[in-house]
């Protein structure tokens, strides 16, 4: 499956989210994790002979689409947000925002 955040990125999007409370990128960096997962378990069950390889085929492909779609989802935050996609850190005006309404 193609990946265009690499789990390190995502990690870090996922602690600064949670440092400033500010969960919705970490719910859309979480649910990549997940899809990732999904599908690797999808690609293991599929060389089992026991199993129908057309089911696990079935839900790996659109796990692939839909992982695709949130990763597509995840970079359009961090532009809005103003992220620095290179290094994956939250802009400071979000940082001050976010903690002021704690």
């Amino acid at each position: 499956m193609k990946e265009q955040f690499n789990a390190s990125d995502i990690s870090k999007v996922i602690d600064q989210a949670l440092i400033y409370q500010c969960a919705c990128p970490a719910q859309v960096c979480k649910s990549i994790f997940e899809l990732r997962e999904l599908y690797d378990y999808q690609m293991n069950c599929i060389g089992d002979s026991a199993n129908d390889q057309l089911v696990h085929q079935t839900i790996a492909d659109a796990t692939e689409k839909a992982h695709e779609l949130m990763e597509k989802c995840l970079e359009r935050i961090l532009e809005i947000e103003g992220w620095d996609q290179k290094n994956f850190v939250m802009p400071e005006l979000l940082k001050k925002k976010t903690t002021k309404s704690l």
